[in-house]
């Protein structure tokens, strides 16, 4: 199972608890929890699109400085929570004493959009024990050409998030409304994608 269209740690953490309680219900049904596999999407680029297009139009050298780390500073989060529910959890070491695996994060949109920003950017900082990227097959060519793994990549972030989206918020940024914004064009944007194919599906039962 996989649970998509994730921007924001909040939304994540409303996915992680939905699938503890889909195991706990799981777990009172009888059923094998060790059948149970799930990853959740957390998408990333998109994050610093849309951030860095209201820091330019803010235009100040305070705002133009935080360009580029809004979305590893949310993905950095994401992986937080996920140690805290999986990793420290009482709740998830009974439910894995019974079976139940982890619920891993999984990078999604991970391609570069800006070209001043290394090709390999969600890749190389975004590397953990127990999470997927879902790289692009360009993405995937570049860092098989040039990529690195810095040292403490993956966990190293973590102190610096929130003072980030507190200087983030300093300058203007409303990350809640930037989480709003992206959610509502992912669906729409899936809604779009849906109704094509049904159309497409139709035509194609219609014309035998």
């Amino acid at each position: 199972m996989n649970v998509t269209l994730i921007f924001s740690v909040e939304r994540y953490t409303q996915v992680v608890q939905s699938y503890l309680d889909g195991l706990d219900a799981a777990a009172l049904a009888g059923h094998d929890l060790s059948s149970i596999h799930s990853v959740a999407s957390f998408f990333v680029s998109r994050v610093d699109t849309e951030v860095d297009a209201r820091l330019e139009a803010i235009g100040t050298p305070a705002a133009l400085a935080l360009k580029g780390q809004a979305a590893l500073a949310n993905a950095c989060l994401a992986y937080a929570e996920y140690q805290q529910n999986f990793e420290s959890s009482d709740r998830f070491r009974s439910l894995a004493g019974r079976g139940a695996r982890p619920q891993w994060p999984l990078w999604a949109s991970t391609g570069v959009k800006d070209t001043r920003y290394s090709d390999t950017l969600y890749v190389s900082e975004l590397v953990a024990p127990a999470t997927v990227n879902t790289m692009p097959a360009a993405t995937m060519e570049a860092f098989a050409d040039h990529g690195d793994i810095p040292s403490g990549s993956g966990t190293r972030r973590f102190a610096e998030p929130a003072a980030l989206f507190e200087a983030l918020g300093e300058v203007g940024i409303d990350m809640d409304d930037v989480f709003a914004q992206l959610e509502r064009e992912g669906v729409a944007k899936f809604d779009t994608a849906w109704n094509e194919l049904i159309a497409a599906v139709g035509a194609q039962l219609a014309s035998r």
